[in-house]
């Protein structure tokens, strides 16, 4: 993952992460600019991050005050810090390779406004987002699993 970011970094993408123990350290690792924007839960979250937590997770008012706001957070890396500046894709990394865990929030979120996703624990998944990176996109596949 940190190879995939010196990569993408190189190209003069934004890294948008949750500032998370595992993929997202790994991610920030291989930035070397300064193009990143980490949204993390402690920050003061807009309101509109609640109305897709409500909307996007299965179980909402189970969640409790803190991972609401991990949830919210999650919004605003797909969506961005106002939630009109998509990402143009996302790169992650789940344990089943489906939309599982917290990350599995992010991806409902992306899949609804059809934004690629590249979750590397699928065979391939690297190989696309190469393709779709530099270009040549019609040779990818999305992953639509929930």
């Amino acid at each position: 993952m940190t190879r995939v970011s010196k990569g993408l970094d190189r190209k003069r993408y934004v890294l948008r992460s949750g500032g998370a123990q595992g993929a997202d350290k790994a991610f920030e690792a291989g930035v070397v600019s300064t193009r990143t924007e980490i949204m993390l839960a402690s920050d003061n979250l807009p309101v509109w991050t609640d109305v897709f937590t409500d909307f996007f997770h299965p179980n909402p008012s189970a969640l409790k005050d803190y991972v609401r706001k991990l949830m919210n957070r999650n919004a605003m890396q797909i969506l961005g810090k106002c939630g009109s500046r998509p990402v143009d894709f996302v790169v992650c990394w789940t344990k089943d390779g489906k939309e599982s865990g917290g990350t599995g929030h992010a991806l409902r979120i992306a899949n609804y406004y059809n934004i690629p996703v590249f979750n590397l624990k699928n065979e391939g998944a690297l190989h696309e987002l190469k393709e779709f990176v530099n270009g040549n996109p019609k040779n990818t596949t999305r992953d639509h699993t929930s």
